[in-house]
């Protein structure tokens, strides 16, 4: 039930850096006689006009952040292989039934705005200051809601996380320096699926001199531009503040006998060759004591897809919310009725604490008594139905340890699959380069 609503292009505007996706519509309905194609990806294309966009966006972002320009040839394919992904991933999302209303959409750049400290009206007289149509950055937030629905979809609600894996995990952490928080960036140099001997020669003799010109000085930040092919590329390979815990294990190792400025050995993984850089480290907090409230809840859940519409869902649960007022089971309606792994639990999802559900499941769990039950509710997983069992207040030390390592292998698990699934997509995808023509 973790997720995050927006991801870190959303909150970087915030800072009204500008449109980032340009991808949320088939670029072919906004083609003009001055135009001209310069990628297809599958059915779709992408254009000259809407490459120049997105480039001009991450230039700003870059020069915000100090973080020095690579070549614009460089930049300019760097971005169009992002925008390639963008538009293989929200084409499965169309195909696959995920659609993102007006209302949604108008929602987000409410709290957008509102964290900026300013009304709608004045972030829209913001977004025009800065050369950017308002229009045109509604349908990238939608693409960025359509694309983390596609992520909760298709990763977070198939991870499995065993209490043996939490067991073992939490020994693990008894030998680790679990205070130490590193600041990493990070590059990584991708492998496709099914690569040949060839390709990962390739691969990895891309990697070993990205390594040399960074251990030479050569900025970071920028040959994290130039040649990483991990989302936070664009943002010269950012990681922020990670403990040992919130890191593939593959990385701590490699990190941990660093000094700042260190750059590791080539890593190996699933997805590719990851060249790390430690910018800092520092001691972290250790986990105290503490008493919470928490919420012991249960819910009838059902996704929509391409067989089943909002105003389906909607339904379905508005039936199965008057049977069970009228004296139904919820646990057996649950059992027969949830899309949700909890189903076989009677749609039972325990004792669990503030921050542990996704922001739309909490507001409308919080704001029920014991006993009651909600309307049909839209969250990133689908429409749920919500009822309340109990609260307590409890001493939730050990309960808290469980469940952030659960959390925290969850995402481990989560983005490795995520990274694959990725790369399978892209792989997958029907792709003309048309860049170098005219």
């Amino acid at each position: 039930m973790h997720t995050k609503l927006l991801n870190r292009f959303a909150l970087a505007c915030m800072l009204v850096s500008g449109s980032a996706l340009a991808v949320a519509q088939p670029a072919a309905e906004r083609i003009t006689l001055a135009d001209r194609i310069v990628a297809v990806v599958n059915n779709e294309v992408i254009t000259q006009r809407g490459l120049e966009e997105r480039v001009q966006t991450v230039v700003r972002q870059l020069e915000r952040s100090g973080a020095a320009l690579p070549p614009r040839d460089v930049l300019e394919r760097q971005i169009l292989e992002r925008m390639i992904v963008d538009h293989a991933q929200l084409q499965f999302a169309r195909e696959s039934g995920i659609r993102v209303d007006d209302a949604t959409v108008d929602a987000a750049i409410a709290r957008i705005a509102t964290n900026n400290q300013l009304s709608v009206a004045e972030f829209r007289e913001t977004l025009a200051r800065d050369g950017i149509p308002y229009d045109g950055f509604r349908e990238d937030i939608r693409a960025e809601i359509t694309l983390s629905r596609l992520r909760e979809r298709e990763i977070y609600g198939r991870i499995q996380v065993s209490e043996s894996e939490v067991d073992n995990f939490l020994a693990e952490q008894q030998d680790q320096d679990v205070d130490a928080e590193y600041l990493l960036s990070h590059i990584l140099v991708r492998v496709p699926e099914r690569a040949t001997p060839e390709q990962l020669a390739q691969r990895m003799s891309r990697a070993e001199e990205v390594r040399k010109r960074a251990l030479a000085g050569e900025d970071f930040a920028q040959l994290a531009v130039t040649f990483s092919d991990a989302p936070d590329g664009l943002e010269g390979g950012d990681m922020g503040w990670r403990g040992p815990a919130k890191l593939p294990e593959l990385f701590v190792q490699a990190v941990a006998p660093l000094q700042a400025g260190g750059v590791s050995e080539v890593l190996r993984s699933p997805a590719g060759y990851h060249i790390i850089k430690l910018r800092d480290r520092r001691g972290g907090s250790p986990l105290q004591a503490m008493t919470a409230e928490q919420t012991h809840v249960r819910h009838i859940l059902v996704r929509t897809n391409e067989l089943v519409s909002e105003e389906e869902a909607q339904r379905r649960l508005s039936v199965l919310r008057e049977r069970i007022v009228q004296g139904g089971d919820f646990a057996q309606l649950a059992r027969l009725n949830s899309d949700d792994a909890s189903a076989a639990n009677g749609g039972d999802l325990g004792w669990i604490l503030q921050g542990d559900t996704v922001p739309e499941f909490e507001q409308a769990m919080n704001a029920l008594q014991p006993g009651e039950i909600s309307e049909p509710i839209r969250s990133p997983f689908g429409y749920h139905l919500i009822q309340v069992v109990e609260r307590r207040v409890a001493d939730v030390s050990g309960d808290r340890k469980r469940m952030e390592a659960r959390r925290i292998l969850r995402e481990r698990k989560a983005e490795e699959a995520y990274q694959e699934w990725v790369r399978q997509l892209r792989d997958r995808a029907f792709v003309e380069y048309r860049l170098e023509e005219g």
